[in-house]
């Protein structure tokens, strides 16, 4: 651990740690996902259903929703800035989301201990919860931003 990171305060960590992972994560901003606000073991992100979202039923696409809480999972466990995967995810849809909803996507964790990590997403929409996500994860080491320059691309906020 360098000098730097050793005085970085848990928040500025998980700030560092999510500008960093932002910065190559083609998929999250492909999507239209946008970080709203990110901390030690918790992230909220929030992505706005397009007409290209939806289904035949016209309702949110189950894939989308899943991946904007995965997306939320990952920079939840992710923010202590060693390197976290997935190992098990498992969503369940509660609600429909509809075109032009605003999915919130708010991710907190559980546990953490050794290696593995739980974390609880809840995806809603004005306040209407809309599905109901669980990821378990694996750290598998090293930082990811220790050895990088401080200074990234900025992000959407």
């Amino acid at each position: 651990m360098t000098a730097v990171a050793a005085i970085r305060s848990p928040e500025d960590t998980a700030r560092l740690a999510a500008d960093t992972m932002w910065a190559s994560d083609a998929a999250s901003r492909g999507l239209g996902i946008e970080i709203v606000t990110v901390g030690p073991g918790t992230a909220t992100l929030a992505m706005t259903v397009t007409e290209a979202m939806t289904n035949g039923h016209e309702t949110a696409h189950g894939g989308f929703i899943f991946s904007l809480a995965d997306s939320a999972f990952a920079f939840a466990c992710n923010s202590y800035g060693v390197v976290t995967v997935a190992a098990h995810c498992a969503i369940t849809f509660i609600h429909p989301g509809r075109r032009g909803d605003r999915l919130v996507a708010e991710a907190r964790e559980v546990s953490r201990s050794g290696r593995s990590g739980i974390y609880d997403v809840r995806v809603s929409a004005a306040g209407v919860t809309i599905a109901e996500f669980r990821g378990h994860s694996r750290t598998i080491g090293g930082s990811f931003i220790d050895e990088k320059p401080a200074a990234v691309p900025a992000r959407k906020s």
